[in-house]
């Protein structure tokens, strides 16, 4: 039997996104590839609400290689890495292994990253770069992104901010005007609800400017030779022609639901959510910090998740427990993608059967 995904990725995928993908190939450097590469960025520049100066693309990778790319072709000398859940740790681990000097911010895990703690860091640091994750998704943390792009802007506008969006693009709110950043990257196998293999990202002008003084760039991490190709709509090797089928079709449907819409499912879902959570359990997240697409749980009353899980794949569903050293700590419900409130509610309620909730 197949399970439906509750889990923070890879996300449940409908039959008709599935479908997509058996469209016979094409040549990517023939002129019908580039009519259609580019009809997906100008869906993906109207559904953020791109100004003139930000620019989408598509990598054929996961979100992961945004760190390599920020690593290899941002960061000129150091960059300030802000660290609470493993992903982010990831991340710094990620620059460090370019070759560039990745200092720190470490904050405890469950707490988001707060603006007057990278200000305090920032004073005197000599950064060229920033990296926050927006929702680890390790933790369920939710970071105030627009709040710490403001005061990057105001009072640090030589750095280059970057924000890794892996599990919260086209679920929570990630509009670069709102934020406030120069990079913003997603994978398409969270929110987007398609099989995983193709990177979304959002980067400002001055962000590729800024590429263009760093040497050594790579090869596939080189983001000036990216955008060179994106000028004739295309892309440096060889793309996921399938994958760009699907996340065509995605777009279709995200810009027929609404920006406002899309978000507000992801809310109503959340919400419910841990709602529940806080009656029978605890949230791990602090208070206003939790994330609107997985919910991660404080298993206070010490339930088999595994056992759960089991039962619950019976009945076609399955969720997730904790990751890395909070594995026995908590458990995550993924509430992203095609998923609605009312399989949201299903979902919870045979979890109370189970659990005798």
């Amino acid at each position: 039997m197949h399970k439906k995904l509750l889990i923070p990725g890879p996300t449940e995928v409908g039959q008709e996104i599935l479908s997509e993908q058996t469209r016979p190939m094409i040549g990517h450097r023939e002129k019908e590839f580039a009519e259609f590469y580019g009809g997906i960025t100008s869906k993906l520049a109207k559904f953020f609400e791109l100004q003139p100066d930000c620019k989408p693309t598509v990598t054929t990778s996961s979100g992961t290689l945004w760190f390599d790319i920020i690593g290899r072709s941002i960061v000129k000398q150091k960059a300030l890495v802000c660290v609470n859940g493993a992903f982010s740790q990831r991340c710094a681990q990620t620059i460090a292994s370019c070759g560039k000097t990745a200092d720190v911010l470490d904050v405890e895990w469950g707490k988001a990253v707060k603006p007057e703690v990278i200000a305090a860091k920032l004073d005197g640091g000599n950064y060229d770069t920033l990296t926050v994750c927006h929702n680890e998704t390790s933790t369920g943390v939710r970071s105030p992104i627009a709040e710490i792009g403001k005061m990057m802007r105001k009072e640090y506008p030589e750095v280059i901010f970057a924000v890794d969006a892996v599990s919260s693009m086209a679920g929570d709110r990630t509009l670069p005007s709102e934020f406030g950043c120069d990079i913003v990257f997603g994978s398409t196998q969270k929110c987007f609800a398609l099989p995983p293999g193709l990177a979304v990202a959002l980067v400002k002008d001055r962000a590729i400017e800024r590429a263009k003084q760093v040497p050594n760039r790579g090869a596939y991490t080189d983001l000036v030779d990216i955008f060179e190709f994106e000028k004739k709509h295309q892309t440096p090797f060889t793309p996921n022609i399938s994958l760009l089928y699907a996340l065509d079709r995605r777009m279709d449907l995200l810009l027929q639901e609404t920006y406002a819409k899309v978000y507000q499912r992801h809310l109503d879902m959340a919400n419910y959510t841990q709602k529940w959570a806080k009656q029978h359990f605890a949230m791990f997240p602090e208070a206003g910090a939790e994330s609107i697409t997985v919910s991660c749980i404080h298993n206070t009353l010490g339930k088999n998740v595994k056992e759960l899980n089991q039962k619950l794949a019976e009945k076609g569903y399955m969720i997730s427990g904790g990751y890395g050293k909070l594995a026995e700590k908590t458990f995550r419900i993924g509430h992203m993608g095609e998923w609605n409130l009312a399989g949201i509610e299903e979902v919870i309620g045979l979890i109370d059967q189970i659990w005798g909730l």
